[in-house]
Order: structure tokens, then sequence, then C-alpha cells
């Protein structure tokens, strides 16, 4: 190769390699300004907005809302700004209407407890509120609190008609019910930042109106108690539902319209598919069912022939020692009483 075609392929190699450069520097000084603008923060004070979609009724807890920057141009007088409104003076208040994921929560939105509409604004739409009577047994040692769910549970003994021993039972007879509130209070108390634990007397419950019946009618059948959920159960059985067809999302919905759906379904108390255990189930020395008609009927006439033997016997026995006899007679018919000098006894007479 001579020495000017040498040359001209250095110099062709030098323009490549500045063409490069300066196409680099140009791609980079274009997408400098995008991530710059990509990292900006909005300059302004922080406002509580929603964690999550909060549907009408919910109880707001400490996950369900935080802080976060805003823009200063668009606070409005009914924000929650930090600084000015105290966070843990908002849990245990319930939204009044539906606040999407990150939209400012306004003060408008939240019932606080105590004012008037409260109770009615935590229940979902064509829920009712009942209060069951509970104990420190039967409450979950006072580790019940509003917005927890739980399974009711049904004990009672079943006397059988013919006078054996009872049937004890325990049945769930409702699952996945909201508690509203816990005696008077709907909200959760804390003392240096942690939740107080006290034994309620009564509990409030979220249920429909054939719940509410059915639960009126359970606490005169027997005694009720509390089952506390764990709050990975609901979802399960929601997951269920759905796979199995059960619960069926509506097509066209929105994504917003279906998480509301969901949570509607999630918080949805069931009375179906109840489970009981009996007596015989915890101990041999139990009745494990009841005892079946014909049973019932043959004990009952084994009943009434011993009560009648034993009537006999007492009757003879009573006419043996007033004539004086060791002897069992047992009469039947009209009788009259004879008396001998000092010995009176019992004489059948015919029918006219």
């Amino acid at each position: 190769m001579d020495k000017k075609k040498l040359m001209l392929l250095m110099g062709a190699m030098v323009v490549a390699i500045g063409t490069a450069l300066a196409a680099r520097s140009l791609f980079v000084g274009a997408a400098a300004p995008k991530a710059e603008a990509a990292q900006q923060v909005p300059k302004g004070p922080k406002v509580l907005v929603a964690q999550r979609g909060l549907p009408v009724g919910t109880i707001i807890t400490a996950d369900s809302v935080s802080y976060q920057q805003w823009p200063k141009e668009m606070i409005q007088d009914a924000y929650y700004i930090d600084g000015e409104s105290d966070i843990n003076k908002l849990l245990g208040t319930v939204v009044r209407y539906p606040i999407t994921a990150g939209q400012p929560v306004t003060q408008g939105a939240l019932v606080k407890p105590g004012d008037r509409g409260f109770l009615a604004a935590a229940l979902g739409p064509g829920m009712r509120a009942v209060t069951i009577p509970v104990s420190k047994q039967t409450g979950v040692a006072g580790f019940i609190f509003p917005g927890d769910h739980v399974d009711l549970v049904l004990t009672q003994q079943v006397r059988p008609t013919d006078g054996g021993d009872t049937l004890k039972t325990a049945e769930t007879i409702i699952r996945n019910l909201r508690v509203l509130a816990t005696d008077q209070s709907t909200e959760t108390e804390t003392e240096n930042g942690k939740t107080v634990v006290k034994t309620a007397t009564t509990v409030t419950l979220e249920v429909t109106p054939k719940l509410a019946e059915k639960i009126a009618v359970a606490d005169n059948v027997g005694k009720l108690s509390l089952s506390l959920r764990s709050l990975a159960d609901s979802q399960a059985e929601l997951d269920r539902a759905v796979a199995s067809g059960n619960v069926k999302v509506p097509t066209g919905m929105s994504k917003e319209d279906e998480e509301k759906y969901l949570s509607q379904a999630l918080n949805r108390p069931v009375d179906t598919g109840s489970t009981f255990v009996t007596g015989g189930d915890v101990s041999r020395f139990q009745r494990r069912s009841m005892p079946s008609q014909a049973q019932t009927a043959k004990q009952i006439s084994g009943a009434m022939s011993s009560f009648g033997s034993a009537m006999g016997n007492a009757l003879g026995q009573m006419a043996g020692s007033r004539g004086g006899s060791g002897a069992t007679v047992v009469r039947s018919g009209p009788v009259v009483r004879v008396t001998r000098g000092k010995v009176t006894t019992e004489e059948s007479v015919g029918s006219r």
C-alpha cells in the first residue's frame, strides 16, 4: 500500500471516530433532560392520601393512609396537611364517600366516632348492625378490635325426647363477620404507641338483615362465642370462590370498579357450609348423634312397661299390708272396703 492510500485511510478513520463521538454526545444530551424531569419531586407540603381504594364504610387504619408530597398550587383547605393534623386522631374514623388509591383524603370524607350517623356510615349498603354479649372467654380475651373479622360459634345442649343423655354440640353458624365496635367504642385505644387490650362485654357486628334474625334466634338457643379470623383467610377464600366460579366479576369493569367489587365480596359474611362437632367427637363417653325415632319409641315403651310394673307392685304391697298378708294382690274393677273387727280388706264387686 502506498503512502497516499494510507493517509486517506487514516483520514477516513478519524472522520468516522469524530462522527461517532458527535452522535453519542447528541443522544446523551437529549436523554439527560428526560431523566432530570423524571426525578423531579413536587415542591409543596405533604398531604394525606389513600394507600389503596377505600370504599364507603372502610374503617381507617394506619396502613390505609399516609402523607405524600403534593404540588403547592394544588393544595386545598379540606386536605389533611402534615404538621397541621395528627394521623393518629384519624385512626378509627369511617369513610363516608369512596376514595380512590392515591387520592387526597378530605375532611368531609371521614366521619369521626361520636359524630351523628357514624355507625350508619360504617355499615355497607344493605347491611345491619347487631350486638351480642361476650365475656373474656367468648370474646377472645379482648383481642378483638374494630375492623377485625370473626366467626360466630353456637354452643348448645339438645335434650332427646327419651329422657336420655343430652347431645352437646358446637357449630360455626356464620363466618367472616366484620366487627364494627367493642362495647361502645369504634376505635382502637393506644397508649405509648401500643394497643391497649381490654375485655369487652359486648361486640357489634355487621350482618345482613337475614343474618340479624338468625343471630337473634341463636342467642336464645344457646351460648354464642367469637373466633378471630386470620387476615389471610378471607383473601384465600375469595380466591377459591373466584376460581370455582361462585364469585363472578362482571365483564367490562374498570380496574377501580373491579377492586371495589372484590373488596365488597371479601367482607361479605358467609352462612353456608357450616361445620360442627358433637360430644362424641371429643369424648367417648358422650353422644355422637341424636337417637332415631324407632329407638326412641322402643325406649319409651320400655319405660312405660317398667312404670306399669312398678305401680302394680306398689298397689299389691299396699293391699297386702292392709290385709295382714304378705301376698301381693292386684285387683281390677270396682272394689269396696270391708271392715271385720280390726281388719279392713278390699273386695271386688261385679258391675251392675
